[in-house]
């Protein structure tokens, strides 16, 4: 798996904590993420440019890692 990195070049592993530096709408749901919203124990996926995670009434949330920087 190739290295997965942050919006500042932080590179990222499974377990991790990332904040939002963006609002962010979800496809399919009236929810917004908030910029600054802390998203714990994210997982790692095949496409560095992308992570899993369940954030606060979203579960199975797939987010690009370009919104993203290391908490």
């Amino acid at each position: 798996m190739s290295d997965v990195k942050d919006s500042n070049g932080t590179a990222l592993k499974d377990g991790d904590s990332v904040t939002l530096i963006k609002d962010l709408k979800v496809k399919g749901t009236s929810v917004t993420l908030k910029r600054g919203t802390l998203v714990k124990n994210i997982r790692l996926t095949d496409d560095p440019e992308e992570i899993e995670c369940n954030a606060e009434k979203v579960k199975g949330l797939v987010l690009k890692t370009a919104f993203l920087k290391r908490a």
